[in-house]
């Protein structure tokens, strides 16, 4: 470990590579660690059209883009590397271990994002490929879907939330659920219901259900279905299967080191992105209150790389509340 870098990235799915174009065009001496290869789950994508600006694209054309642009204003980019551990040196920098290498910077934007969380059946992975059929995003892919029926897997807010918003674009949707009733917060359990309940709704609620298999042959074509009570199993058929029952985020190197919540997001405070340790932000899906979309993820990152900026110029401004800040460029 010889260099001191201004900027350490851990992680180059679409917040960090938004992290890494903005320190490196203010001329942050900034290095980049990504565990596997760039772009994370957004690799997977083969159509966004949600993404502000840009009518259509695929997620590798994206992610390849940032990349060179991050590169091109300076960025160095280390793949392969799978950082294990970061700790506060007597210096003040911070040190984060990357197998049997070591760096240090000024400052760390952790960007490692997140996972969603695996029904664990046959036919899941097979038909994650893009435009197979199964999906962990409503808001993403819902409208791929219209005219289409579709099979939901969840009880949780987000679960209700995204196949309420699937009734929109796909023409039969059906919520399936292990449990008698929704975990989900009363006012969205009730508008669930009363979707449900209309004569003529598109959505079927099925309890005490779960997924045993996705099946098909290129696309999904139906899922197996049972129910745990009566154990009766059905191939129920579909175009597509979306699985909503959370996020598992991609931060157990950084236990003990920054504070995190219960399931392992990274507490911050949501404004500037600042974790309890002084010069250590946060930016993406790996957060608290994270939307989630590739769209804010990117915004994330560049607050970070933002908010950043100040820290350098005034490192006491770490401890300051957040509340006292809020006014428009007032950092």
């Amino acid at each position: 470990m010889t260099d001191i870098y201004d900027c350490i990235i851990v992680g180059a799915g679409p917040a960090g590579l938004a992290a890494a174009l903005y320190t490196s065009r203010d001329r942050f001496k900034s290095l980049m660690l990504e565990k596997f290869q760039p772009g994370g789950q957004i690799n997977n994508t083969d159509r966004i059209e949600n993404y502000p600006g840009i009518k259509h694209t695929d997620g590798p054309g994206l992610i390849e883009t940032m990349y060179n642009q991050a590169e091109h204003f300076g960025t160095e980019i280390q793949t392969n590397c799978e950082v294990t551990k970061l700790e506060k040196s007597s210096d003040g920098n911070i040190v984060v271990f990357c197998d049997e290498q070591q760096f240090a910077a000024k400052a760390v934007i952790l960007a490692p994002g997140s996972d969603y969380r695996k029904l664990g059946v046959p036919g899941e992975e097979k038909f994650r490929k893009a435009g197979a059929g199964v999906s962990y995003c409503g808001t993403c892919d819902g409208p791929f879907f219209k005219g289409k029926q579709v099979v939901c897997v969840g009880g949780g807010n987000t679960a209700i939330e995204e196949t309420l918003g699937l009734t929109r674009f796909a023409e039969k949707v059906t919520l399936i659920h292990r449990r008698d009733e929704f975990r989900a917060t009363k006012v969205l359990a009730e508008e669930l219901l009363q979707k449900a309940q209309k004569p003529d709704s598109n959505l079927i609620i099925k309890y005490s259900t779960v997924a045993t298999a996705i099946q098909g042959k290129e696309k999904v074509q139906s899922v197996k279905l049972k129910n745990i009570k009566t154990g009766r199993e059905e191939d129920y058929p579909c175009d597509g299967v979306f699985i909503f029952i959370g996020m598992v985020p991609n931060t157990n190197f950084i236990k003990g080191f920054v504070e995190l919540t219960d399931k392992g997001f990274i507490k911050c405070d949501c404004a500037y992105l600042r974790t309890n340790v002084p010069g250590v932000f946060v930016a993406g899906d790996c957060r608290v209150g994270a939307a989630m979309q590739l769209a804010t993820a990117v915004a994330d990152g560049i607050v970070a790389a933002m908010m950043l900026r100040q820290y350098f110029r005034e490192p006491k401004w770490w401890k300051e509340p957040v509340s006292d800040l809020l006014q428009p460029a007032g950092w």
